[in-house]
């Protein structure tokens, strides 16, 4: 990891099958983030293609078989257009831009979080584990891998995946040092607040015990499709890796947001310099029946 860089959490208003529209809306919000010094860029869970929503009311049957005529429609192939328009606004830029999409790999659809930079694609994850709610749009994707870029090693865990320990540990056992979490999650209070009191606890734990930063952003706004619809507050976090808040956006509820924090070699350093760094007293001789059950 390099000395110090800034990154930025951010959230823009997309549409489920508004693709085009949505990343005009990234690119603004990307520009914007440049402007103000950020190096790297984390927009939510399935920002480019839109999140379809999955709490229906009425007729399910036909909810699900309209739900999914329109998820086979929006999805996107990696490499392709979108991607491609990605690298395009990160050349425009100059910014590593991380941004989710529901990709399109034939027989089967994941969702999928891409980093590309001016170059080109930089890494990919696809969700590893899918919640209830979500299990007829998309399969788990296996093992994630880390990114060495520029300024830091750098891997994913996609919303559900946060919830799971093991998540964060298989990138820390390939020793990233920035954690992206993006989500798309409604708790109650459906507020940026509420959102972060939620996933607060549980990212602090999982930058802490692998000593990695972690920066999470939210999906923001009213999305509507096959007859349903769903409202999400928005929200971002930046957590250090001693478990500390380092930054956290508190403006309006389903808004678009701009969340900036700088990361710093020497906290990464001293975090992992401390007792609490527990990670370096794992004996994972001893761990064989967690993955035998």
């Amino acid at each position: 990891m390099i000395n110090s860089f800034s990154v930025a959490a951010a959230g823009v208003h997309s549409k489920p099958g508004k693709t085009e529209e949505n990343l005009i809306g990234i690119a603004g919000c990307c520009r914007r983030a440049a402007e103000q010094g950020a190096k790297l860029i984390l927009l939510p869970e399935l920002s480019v293609t839109g999140f379809i929503p999955n709490h229906p009311v009425g007729d399910h049957s036909r909810w699900l078989k309209d739900a999914l005529r329109v998820a086979r429609a929006i999805a996107q192939p990696i490499p392709g257009p979108a991607v491609a328009e990605l690298t395009r606004i990160a050349s425009e830029t100059g910014l590593l831009i991380a941004a989710g999409l529901l990709e399109d790999a034939g027989s089967l659809l994941y969702n999928t979080q891409v980093l590309v930079g001016p170059e080109g694609m930089v890494g990919t994850w696809r969700k590893m584990h899918v919640p209830m709610f979500e299990m007829p749009f998309y399969s788990g994707g296996a093992g994630p891998l880390v990114a060495q870029t520029e300024f830091a090693r750098i891997g994913a865990n996609i919303c559900f995946d946060a919830m799971l320990p093991e998540s964060t540990r298989l990138l820390a056992l390939q020793n990233v040092e920035v954690v992206l979490f993006p989500f798309a999650a409604d708790p109650s209070p459906c507020t940026p607040e509420g959102w972060a009191a939620w996933a607060g606890t549980t990212l602090r734990v999982r930058a802490k015990e692998n000593g990695v930063f972690g920066i999470a952003s939210n999906y923001t706004g009213h999305v509507e499709c096959a007859g349903a619809e769903q409202f999400f507050p928005g929200g971002a976090l930046v957590v250090g890796p001693g478990g500390e808040v380092i930054a956290e956006w508190k403006g309006d509820a389903g808004e678009p947001f701009l969340l900036l924090a700088e990361l710093r070699r020497e906290t990464l350093q001293e975090a992992r310099a401390s007792f609490e760094y527990t990670f370096r007293f794992r004996r994972p001789e001893l761990y064989g029946a967690l993955s035998e059950s």
